[in-house]
């Protein structure tokens, strides 16, 4: 049996129509700061600048248009909202935000049948009349080749989904508490943590718990991932907020945008370097008003090729 991979050069993105800040992710999502009037138009021009970068390197991106209505101002994060596995199965996940749940459209998987085999669905959404939820790999960063979900719990981030999520999928959780320089809960675990093939980028400062931490520490050194630790402030900066993708030739990259890439030291990015080239792009106005970055614009697409 093959192992399992850790990257794929299939993604999948969402082209956004109506775009803009949303005032119900804000209750908790402290990397949300302003509300530009002309934010669509702007987020437009760094969607598309950043679809044609990850084409120029030769990674497949499947662009699908969001619609008009229903209005879901954060399309552009379709990671959140299902996952794509290599067996054929889509898990679709339940999300904190009422809006944010109008974003499951028929017609996103639609775009995908013809290339891919779907071979069946993983439907968690119920879990969001308990008031529980599992914000897809925005709540966890999964080790694909270990089978580990690495988790900050937090509002959007449900022990007892994960641990379903878990059992259906094989994967065994590792949870941990992680705060932000206000030492408010960080909103989601892709914000503050990166697995790559070989190495992990992480922001170990903001899991206050040394226990939590040394065991965080412990795990990632146990599948021998070398750690490239970042602060508080990248992580404010959106360096936390990274993948791993490759493309047809086997080549490696690892993604960011460009303020997290001008957050990071020469020695971090030397150290990141060894292993892959970076790709960074301009997402200043999807980070400012949508209060995530380049690997939330990801959901990655491991199905099998038709």
């Amino acid at each position: 049996m093959a192992k399992p991979r850790q990257t794929t050069s299939h993604v999948l993105m969402i082209r956004p129509v109506r775009f803009g800040y949303n005032a119900q992710t804000a209750v908790n999502n402290a990397f949300q700061s302003a509300e530009d009037q002309d934010a669509q138009e702007k987020a437009l021009h760094e969607f598309d600048t950043f679809v044609a970068l990850l084409r120029a390197h030769g990674v497949d991106v499947t662009v699908v248009d969001d619609t008009p209505a229903p209005h879901t101002p954060d399309s552009i994060f379709p990671n959140n909202w299902i996952s794509f596995h290599d067996d054929g199965r889509v898990v679709v996940y339940p999300m904190y935000a009422a809006n944010r749940r109008l974003e499951r459209k028929p017609h996103v998987l639609a775009a995908l049948r013809p290339r891919f085999h779907l071979a069946g669905s993983i439907d968690l959404s119920n879990y969001e009349q308990q008031n529980r939820f599992l914000e897809g790999t925005g709540s966890m960063v999964l080790d694909r080749a270990h089978h580990i979900a690495y988790a900050c719990l937090s509002q959007r981030t449900d022990a007892a989904v994960l641990e379903d999520f878990c059992r259906r999928l094989g994967y065994t959780p590792h949870t941990f508490t992680a705060t932000d320089t206000n030492g408010y809960p960080v909103y989601h675990t892709n914000v503050m943590m990166c697995i790559a093939d070989t190495y992990a980028v992480i922001c170990l400062d903001a899991i206050a718990d040394a226990t939590e931490r040394q065991q965080t520490i412990k795990l990632l050194e146990s599948t021998r991932k070398t750690i490239i630790a970042i602060t508080l402030d990248q992580m404010n900066r959106f360096a936390g907020n990274m993948l791993q993708v490759d493309n047809a030739a086997g080549e490696h990259f690892l993604i960011m945008s460009s303020q997290a890439y001008r957050s990071l030291t020469r020695e971090q990015i030397s150290q990141i370097e060894q292993r892959n080239p970076i790709l960074n792009a301009p997402l200043d106005t999807i980070e400012r008003n949508g209060g995530g970055s380049a690997r939330c614009m990801i959901a990655e697409v491991f199905l099998p090729v038709q």
